[in-house]
């Protein structure tokens, strides 16, 4: 029976765990030791030296020396060694544009020249970057224009390129040090090491100016430091926890899927605090402790990501082509931007201005209107008011100006002095071009029939009167009685009849508008997409129809000065515009992948093909470790459901200090994968195989556990340790082919072969891998 059976297990285990737990002393010290508390920096009662051990160490107490200890650890060493030299081999070839070269290379331009831009990404990676170009004299004249654009005499490619590839180099030996202090032993390090060092697609990643290397180093120095803190006290561990919190705050500050790495390292933290509830007596020591370590891990952080974005905006003080995300107060505080709106135009908004009105938050778009009408039917079968079309337009375009009236005057030059519109003040808005005015009733609109359609009022003389009235709602006013001022006035426009806020929506209209963005007349006065700004603004000079439409399409601003934002303005702006870009990342690309995909290598990503020779580089990985990999992390699943089940059981199958380590290091490992791999799946946007590269290294890392874990089960059973040969065998084999399929594709890292057609097919081992073939005439 199975009782019978572990209570046998138990006998056998108390023999093994006599001979067993004596060598694995560091085990039994922290497990016996329970009146030890931990975490204070003060010794325990069982610590304190004897009054005659203190004399005698006293009376032998030479006199004070100077000593400098050094000690080399050849194997790190050699290990990084070997790294620099497959990562920094001919760095400078080839000398194109290499796949996303094509965006960082631009970024680098423009802070060389300091000219604003718009990613929705962090900057650290791309200022290390820029650091680089800038030490070696890069003077930012090069056009970034398209991939495999040969790089001109004035690029220095090769310093360009130098911090990915040091730190896919250092990669490889933090890797090693990771695994030491993971408390494995050193052959596992040096394995989980050779793996990273061989992995062709972190070779790929390192070699060119890509971001990932730079933000998996950040990242695993994190967790190192992590780990470390937490087998620390006192002020060894406040230093080691300190160091932590600025690397992961650079990790997450080159890209923000570096945050799972943060999250990893809040959960190891959170998780040393829980094993101390039985260490630690006194409450308020236990609650003290926890308090500083998440309270270093919350400010430091944040001060590192707040301190990059400083440096990003004081890089970058003049506009540029990117600007026009921003908002119209953001734009004009930059050099030669916005700021001829709000320097050489009038400021207050008066009856007879034509002004511009911005989408303030969230999307970039501007109120806008075209000759065009809503179809009298849509798709669904519901009809229309068949009026004048009027949406939100990414673009400038002459069709975005509008006249601002009262109702009761005819005349739409503006008076002197001028009428200036006020809070609570009733308007019409009269379309620059068509002059037609801005309208809502009860009609469903087009594509969120929710809310109200509007449109630009046409007397088709039926049952539908004119209902174009909005009184102006300044959100931001000092007083009752302010002005409507251009740029700084945030206002929402109700609609009189019907008591509705002019929306727009965030969805796109049909073909039949254009796929520009819808607007509409929505209950909810509250919602942000109700704010509107006015941009350019111009007063009217002519009552004529044709000398206005003149004027506005003959509009022109040259900038002439600068208004000022504080940092805190602009940074929170930037960080709004980053979230609400996000999803407008291009979808669809022939090398695109999903992230079901990844752990199978269903797909590479072409980087480049030279447009001479079929030489070509791929992001493709080393397949025997990919796949091994892939069945580590199934045999991690498998092995801790069993443990799991058996511990429940009472069946002692390994000694504690082997099941101990199977959690305590396999979990740190298994979640880590997890933590940067899972999230891709509630992802709406396009991904490639690169994506998925920090949670493939937690996955070597792991492989390379595993393969201890079961190096460690041989040698603990009688049975069984004469196949420990046999697996050391196994094991020297395996990495043979690592090394070999390492070398095999290399020449799709380096790009400096040039393929036949029969290497291309020798090297496409899966149906789905697409390479490139130039056909030779």
């Amino acid at each position: 029976m199975d009782t019978g059976r572990c209570v046998k297990n138990r006998k056998i285990n108390k023999i093994r765990k006599e001979v067993t737990e004596p060598q694995e002393y560091s085990y039994s010290e922290k497990t016996c030791n329970s009146h030890r508390e931990v975490g204070d920096g003060a010794p325990a009662e069982n610590e304190t030296e004897k009054p005659e051990l203190m004399l005698t160490n006293k009376m032998n107490h030479s006199p004070s020396r100077i000593y400098l200890q050094l000690k080399i650890d050849v194997i790190a060493i050699g290990l990084l060694i070997l790294a620099l030299c497959t990562r920094l081999y001919k760095l400078d070839e080839p000398r194109h544009i290499v796949f996303d070269e094509l965006h960082y290379g631009r970024y680098v331009s423009l802070y060389t020249k300091g000219v604003f831009f718009f990613d929705a990404h962090p900057p650290l990676g791309k200022q290390l970057l820029y650091l680089a170009g800038s030490i070696a004299g890069y003077d930012g004249n090069f056009t970034f224009d398209r991939i495999g654009t040969p790089y001109t005499d004035n690029v220095p490619v090769k310093a360009l390129r130098l911090v990915p590839a040091v730190s896919g180099s250092f990669l490889v030996l933090i890797t090693y040090f990771l695994m030491l202090e993971l408390s494995l032993h050193q052959w596992t390090a040096i394995l989980a090491a050779l793996l990273v060092l061989l992995e062709n697609c972190f070779l790929a990643q390192s070699r060119f100016m890509l971001l990932e290397s730079i933000q998996i180093l950040f990242g695993l120095c994190g967790v190192y430091c992590i780990i470390k803190s937490t087998k620390r006290i006192g002020l060894t561990a406040l230093v080691w926890l300190c160091a932590a919190a600025v690397l992961l705050g650079c990790c997450f500050s080159v890209k923000y899927s570096g945050l799972y790495t943060y999250y990893l390292s809040l959960f190891l933290v959170g998780r040393h605090i829980w094993l101390q509830l039985d260490q630690i007596k006194s409450g308020t020591r236990l609650l003290f402790s926890a308090l500083w370590r998440f309270a270093v891990l919350l400010i430091i952080p944040l001060a590192v990501y707040v301190s990059v974005f400083y440096m990003h905006l004081s890089m970058l003080p003049k506009a540029g082509p990117h600007d026009s995300v921003m908002t119209s107060a953001f734009q004009a505080s930059l050099q030669g931007g916005l700021a001829s709106i709000t320097h050489g135009q009038p400021l207050h908004v008066a009856h007879g201005s034509q002004i511009t009105l911005r989408h303030t938050h969230g999307r970039t778009c501007w109120l806008h209107s075209h000759a065009h009408v809503y179809p009298v039917r849509y798709a669904d079968g519901r009809g229309s008011s068949h009026q004048q079309q009027v949406t939100c337009y990414s673009f400038k375009d002459v069709n975005n100006w509008w006249i601002v009236k009262r109702p009761d005057q005819a005349s739409l030059a503006v008076s002197r002095p001028p009428d200036a519109i006020r809070h609570g003040d009733i308007v019409q808005l009269l379309h620059g071009i068509t002059s037609r005015a801005l309208n809502s009733h009860d009609v469903a609109a087009a594509v969120s029939p929710q809310s109200q359609e509007v449109s630009c009022y046409i007397d088709y003389n039926v049952s539908m009167p004119a209902q174009n009235l909005w009184r102006v709602d300044i959100v931001n006013r000092d007083s009752e009685e302010s002005t409507w001022d251009s740029i700084r006035s945030l206002v929402r426009l109700v609609h009189v009849d019907t008591g509705s806020g002019l929306r727009y929506s965030g969805r796109q209209l049909p073909a039949w508008g254009f796929h520009q963005h819808e607007i509409v007349a929505d209950k909810v006065l509250s919602h942000q997409d109700t704010i509107w700004n006015v941009e350019e603004h111009r007063y009217t000079k002519a009552d004529d129809r044709k000398e206005r439409e003149r004027e506005l399409v003959t509009a022109e601003m040259i900038p002439t000065a600068v208004t000022q934002l504080t940092f805190w303005e602009k940074f929170t702006e930037l960080q709004y515009k980053m979230i609400a870009h996000a999803p407008d990342a291009p979808h669809g690309h022939m090398f695109a992948s999903e992230p079901a995909e990844w752990p199978l290598l269903v797909r590479s990503i072409a980087y480049w093909l030279s447009p001479d020779s079929n030489a070509q580089i791929h992001l493709i990985g080393n397949i025997v470790t990919w796949y091994t990999g892939t069945i580590s992390v199934v045999v991690y699943s498998a092995l801790l459901a069993i443990y799991s089940v058996r511990k429940r059981r009472a069946c002692e199958d390994l000694p504690p200090f082997v099941l101990n380590k199977f959690y305590e290091t396999g979990y740190t490992l298994f979640l880590g994968y997890w933590l940067h791999y899972l999230p891709y799946f509630f992802i709406d946007r396009t991904l490639f195989l690169h994506h998925y590269l920090p949670a493939y290294i937690f996955k070597i890392l792991l492989l390379a556990y595993i393969m201890d874990h079961i190096y460690l089960v041989l040698q603990l059973h009688e049975k069984t340790k004469h196949v420990t040969n046999l697996f050391i065998l196994c094991v020297t084999i395996w990495l043979s082919y690592i090394v070999l399929t390492f070398k095999k594709f290399s020449v799709l890292n380096y790009g400096n072969v040039d393929l036949k057609e029969n290497d291309l097919m020798s090297l496409r081992w899966k149906d789905t891998w697409d390479f490139i073939l130039h056909k030779k005439i």
